[in-house]
């Protein structure tokens, strides 16, 4: 099987994670890193034996050391250097959200199409075995009337804001929040099972720092609604749910799902869960590295329109919100 030589972009946990995931899967090999500083990027390329480093992102779009890039950067950051990486052809997988609005992202999908490589949002959950469990089950169910998520986890980083220090995940700037970080991972699985909503009405908590906290939103289907929640400044340990009328599905957890079952009105209970010990983000990678040596252009479930449809209801919900990024501006 042909190596794919990777680059990563942003030298956090989250890529650290990446980079374990993907070497579980046959073909990945890591060639290069990028990094503003040298230092940074020097100790990460020691970190995780990289042999190139680079801190201008020209330079590694033109290099002929890699095939394709991880970018875990900043939200605000993603168009800019998956436009730049895209002209230089390097196939491209982005950290979820793949961008910070909509307008962003219809140009990285041209730009995608334009110099024919690969471009998918790095959403993990949609993936994963458990996930596939519940579409392929959802039939079962009958008449689908509800689907209810929640994604609440107070964040480490919030002891930090209410001390006194705003880190990246509190910045407007960077197009965070609890919307784009957690949000997120309730109203992709909800696009992927149901289509793009008729309507949304969203309401949330706003920081000083200017993004929210906590938020919901309702999301209106013909025969159905759905109902999301999402908080970086408080947990929940609630189920989700897709609600039929011939009987209810739960899982346990909408960001990673691996129990599944479903309960009949009759009483019967059948368990479609789909333990794993696999590395999630492997699933991502694998379908990504698939994706480039097939010739195909994007994910038959991370589609460029599922993506679209998502970042849509992110903008809607934050324009209700009133939660507006500097990248709205431009």
């Amino acid at each position: 099987m042909s190596m794919i030589r990777f680059g990563v972009i942003g030298t956090n946990w989250i890529t650290d994670q990446f980079i374990e995931a993907a070497r579980t899967v046959e073909g990945f090999t890591l060639t290069a890193v990028y990094s503003r500083t040298q230092e940074q990027a020097d100790t990460f390329a020691a970190k995780h034996s990289v042999p190139f480093t680079f801190t201008n992102l020209a330079d590694m779009a033109a290099s002929e050391e890699l095939d394709a890039v991880y970018i875990a950067s900043p939200t605000s950051f993603h168009a800019e250097q998956a436009m730049l990486l895209m002209r230089g052809g390097k196939h491209v997988l982005v950290e979820k959200p793949a961008a910070s609005n909509a307008s962003e992202l219809e140009q990285m999908i041209d730009t995608a199409k334009q110099h024919d490589v690969v471009f998918m949002e790095a959403l993990k959950s949609t993936l994963l075995p458990g996930f596939g469990a519940v579409k392929d089950n959802l039939p079962k169910l009958g008449t689908i009337r509800r689907y209810f998520a929640s994604y609440c986890q107070y964040s480490s980083r919030y002891d930090a804001y209410k001390n006194g220090t705003v880190l990246n995940a509190f910045k407007p700037e960077f197009s965070n929040g609890a919307l784009m970080d957690l949000g997120v991972y309730c109203i992709y699985p909800m696009v992927v099972l149901f289509g793009a909503p008729e309507e949304i009405a969203a309401n949330g908590i706003m920081l000083e720092s200017g993004v929210d906290g906590q938020g919901g939103l309702i999301a209106k289907y013909a025969g159905m609604n759905a109902t999301i929640m999402y908080s970086k400044i408080a947990n929940s340990s609630l189920l989700a749910e897709i609600q039929g009328e011939e009987g209810t599905m739960t899982i346990d957890s909408i960001n990673i799902p691996q129990h599944v079952q479903i309960r009949y009105r009759d009483g019967r209970i059948e368990d479609l869960s789909k333990p794993d010990d696999r590395p999630t983000m492997s699933y991502e990678a694998e379908q990504f590295m698939q994706l480039i040596r097939t010739g195909e252009r994007q994910s038959p479930v991370n589609t460029h329109a599922n993506s679209l449809a998502v970042m849509k209801v992110l903008d809607e919900a934050r324009r209700q919100q009133g939660l507006v990024f500097p990248a709205d501006l431009k």
